[in-house]
């Protein structure tokens, strides 16, 4: 067990740095889209393939942060239902969701969008639109970011069954942490107080 929590960790670092990185990619869309904007508006003028590099980067944000966001604990949860069961219920119900709901489904998007990606890739396919920018990159990003998320899950099981066995502890614990946004209002209450 030892050997297969070595490897979560590792699992987990690969996706943290990945996800990290992707984080950013939300302050080059917006830069993207404010200077789209700005120059449809005083000049005249817009671009597809301006259209098109903000559509690319939202679809790397979402799939390469989806193993992030299992990792980090923060996917979508029924917690009405979910706050009133036991750390080990909880853990047995991850266990089952990801076997049999997000392992099948990931498996079966990533098989599928393999071919798309590589004929994609071999006809060099661009955009039909205008000005359009090239396609492969962006079906490239599906078949990885699903190879992402199958490698998180398989860190999440071997993290829910070494809790069950008392190795380590409660992995959907949350960590007494503050929030980003608590942080940000921390932010702005000590800097209003040095302006002050």
């Amino acid at each position: 067990m030892q050997a297969l929590l070595k490897l979560s960790r590792a699992i987990d670092a690969l996706t943290e740095r990945v996800g990290k990185a992707a984080i950013w990619l939300v302050l080059i869309v917006t830069l993207i889209s404010a200077i789209n904007a700005f120059v449809r508006y005083a000049f005249n003028y817009s671009s597809n393939g301006l259209l098109e590099i903000q559509w690319y980067l939202f679809s790397a944000i979402f799939l390469l942060c989806a193993g992030y966001t299992l990792l980090r604990n923060e996917h979508v949860r029924i917690d009405v239902v979910s706050s009133h069961f036991s750390p080990r219920v909880l853990a047995w119900i991850d266990i089952i969701g990801t076997i049999f709901f997000l392992a099948p489904m990931a498996f079966a998007v990533l098989y599928l969008s393999w071919p798309i990606f590589v004929n994609s890739y071999l006809n060099n396919e661009y955009s039909s639109n205008a000005g359009g920018l090239i396609v492969w990159p962006v079906r490239g990003l599906v078949p990885v970011g699903f190879a992402m998320l199958i490698l998180q899950g398989l860190s999440e099981l071997i993290k829910r069954f070494a809790f069950l066995k008392g190795l380590i502890d409660d992995p959907n614990a949350k960590p007494h942490t503050p929030s980003a946004e608590e942080e940000l209002a921390k932010a702005i209450k000590k800097q209003r107080g040095e302006a002050v």
